[in-house]
């Protein structure tokens, strides 16, 4: 299994969760609160190591993420691994997957340790982004059609397993443990989830402050790309009392708007060349067709349309242009 590369995690919840939870530090204080007493305390959260690779089925990688941990369990080698889904419905096929990835994270284990004798315990765990609790059966045997009365004398014959099922509709804003990192991120996307972002639980200055500011700049884009309201999240970023909170809120705030401007005048400039284009069709052959012009419309590069543009003068008919597209 080859390393995640940085072009791999292209969805801002991706980017967002590997920035926070990659951090061994925010991992360990989610994990130790939310993993059964006795396993958390024999695993030595303070030798948590974050180890590099990606183990999803690549079309899983728009809807889930995951991250890899390795740390002492119980005097042994042991391993971690987090699996972030952010999809919007449950998969009830998720333990079958979960199999999958645990097999090749031992498989990578054999190739990179070819004489060690024993494969190290793996923990699984499944962090999901909902809004609304799902019903699930978190064992792999859930999936298998068992007959009836035969389960205890086939159960020497059937591979099983359990996982730790996380879901953030199932956890209150204020019961979200961890680091002000890791809390103010959770707390974020259980926000975005359900549709209240600018709640005072995600505005929390204690949080903010405790945040590295890279990290808070990667919230506060989270915010503006989850489309929440301009003018209330302004007002938000203006009622920030802790100064250095603000001015970096507000200094991100105002390259956000320059963003802004320059998007819409970049887009205002690709559409003024559609215009171009359609315009000089119109002048050529009189009248071009729906079909074809909401085909221009929706080019947005700005090579391609300079393109068209020549072609547009140039072709010798509305068929050879429409080749082009």
């Amino acid at each position: 299994m080859e390393d995640r590369a940085d072009d791999d995690i292209h969805l801002p919840h991706d980017k967002l969760f590997a920035a926070t939870f990659g951090v061994a530090e925010n991992a360990a204080a989610f994990l130790r609160a939310k993993l059964p007493p006795a396993v958390a305390a024999a695993i030595d959260w303070a030798g948590l190591k974050t180890l590099p690779g990606s183990f999803v089925d690549s079309q899983f990688k728009t809807s889930h993420t995951d991250l890899l941990f390795r740390a002492s369990l119980g005097g042994r080698e042991g391993m971690i691994y987090l699996l972030f889904e952010h999809q919007s419905t449950h998969d009830p096929a998720l333990p079958l997957r979960l199999l999958r990835y645990l097999t090749r994270i031992w498989e990578r284990c054999q190739r990179d340790q070819p004489r060690c004798k024993k494969l190290p315990v793996i923990l699984p765990v499944v962090l999901s982004q909902n809004a609304e609790v799902w019903p699930i059966a978190p064992r792999l045997s859930s999936l298998l059609d068992i007959p009836e009365g035969l389960a205890a004398e086939l159960a020497p014959y059937i591979p099983d397993f359990e996982y730790r099922h996380l879901q953030l509709a199932d956890m209150a804003f204020d019961g979200i443990p961890g680091t002000a990192s890791g809390i103010l991120v959770l707390r974020v996307m259980k926000a975005e989830r359900v549709g209240r972002l600018l709640d005072d639980w995600v505005w929390d200055e204690e949080l903010m402050a405790g945040t590295p500011l890279e990290l808070l700049q990667m919230v506060l884009r989270y915010l503006v790309g989850a489309e929440v309201d301009k003018k209330g999240f302004t007002d938000r970023l203006e009622r920030l009392s802790e100064p250095e909170t603000r001015a970096a809120a507000m200094t991100l705030a105002q390259q956000l708007r320059q963003e802004g401007r320059q998007e819409g005048h970049q887009k205002g400039r690709q559409e003024g060349r559609q215009e171009d284009i359609l315009e000089a069709l119109e002048l050529r052959f009189e009248r071009v067709p729906v079909g074809l012009s909401e085909a221009v419309r929706l080019v947005m590069d700005d090579a391609k349309l300079r393109e068209l543009h020549r072609a547009a003068i140039c072709c010798e008919s509305l068929e050879s242009f429409a080749q082009q597209l």
